[in-house]
């Protein structure tokens, strides 16, 4: 652990590389809906090195006619297990690696599958953990998946819109300018400022501001990606109370999603009214927390005090 204490009582700074705690995921699960036109396209499985992504079918499949094309020292040998198919690769692949997965069922029918990867980083594991495969689309179980995937598009449609009202406000709009590198267009002046290097090469610039009016407070990251070979992005930054009972609100923009190897930077910017200190028991302290994408690690975090506000 790497702890800088500013001389300035109102600002802890500390850039660690730990462990944070991550969300529970749900299960990676995923249905195709087949089509009996001839020029039909194999639909993409996306697998993750050294996770099993299963094929769950509607009949059994032939063990002796499912077939992949090349997959000798890159896979598992492919197995047949009832109406699953399970496959394994070895090693992560790269979306341009593309293995034709050829599924043979009982009756003969042949499922031609094309079996690739989604990751757009190093740190981007996400993959399929069971495909679930529908010939008859209107069968009860294939009319069902189909509602629920309805639903649960509904749901991520209606909290995307949701997401861009509450971003549609003053705090976001400065947080955008921040993150563009333009604080001289908003009323925010640089009160600390702090240095890290970290040990997988990406460098943190730490400033911490104020409004002129002191009704607003704001952190900006210049990061600097300097891994060889690492990308870096952000999964998810949280503000909350120092004793961890209670999240706040605040505003974030960033420069860009990826931060790649040997030299990219930009920069990544919060904004926070005033009242987000405030409590029934006087002013809070709070805590500023970044975490990174694919493996949770909680990159740096930075306690805030309202005196900067003075």
């Amino acid at each position: 652990m790497w702890n800088i204490l500013l001389r300035r009582s109102t600002l802890l700074l500390v850039l660690v590389a730990s462990v944070a705690g991550a969300k529970e995921r749900e299960p990676n699960e995923r249905n195709i809906y087949l089509s009996d036109h001839t020029s039909r396209e194999a639909p993409d499985v996306y697998v993750v090195g050294g996770i099993v992504t299963v094929l769950r079918l509607e009949q059994p499949c032939d063990s002796a006619r499912t077939k992949m094309l090349a997959w000798e020292g890159r896979f598992e040998p492919v197995e047949c297990v009832g109406k699953r198919v399970l496959i394994e690769p070895l090693r992560d692949l790269e979306p341009e690696d593309r293995l034709m997965l050829l599924v043979t069922l009982a009756d003969g029918t042949e499922l031609p599958f094309t079996v690739t990867s989604r990751q757009k980083t190093t740190d981007d594991r996400t993959g399929d953990q069971q495909v679930n495969v529908f010939r008859d689309h209107e069968a009860p179980k294939a009319v069902l998946a189909s509602l629920y995937d309805s639903l649960r598009m509904e749901d991520q449609l209606r909290e995307e819109v949701e997401r861009y009202r509450k971003e549609d406000s003053v705090n976001h709009a400065l947080a955008r300018l921040l993150a563009k590198g333009a604080a001289k267009q908003t009323p925010f002046r640089e009160r600390y400022a702090a240095l890290f290097k970290s040990p997988t090469g990406v460098e943190f610039r730490v400033s911490v501001l104020a409004s002129r009016n002191r009704d607003k407070a704001a952190v900006v990251f210049k990061v600097k990606n300097n891994s060889p070979t690492e990308p870096w992005s952000l999964m998810e930054a949280r503000l909350i109370t120092d004793d961890g009972r209670e999240e706040r609100p605040f505003a974030l923009r960033a420069s860009q999603e990826y931060w790649g190897p040997g030299g990219q930077s930009g920069q990544i910017a919060v904004v926070l009214d005033a009242s987000a200190f405030d409590s029934k028991t006087g002013p809070d302290r709070l805590v500023l927390e970044l975490f990174r994408q694919g493996d949770g690690l909680r990159q740096a975090w930075v306690h805030l005090d309202q005196q900067l506000l003075r």
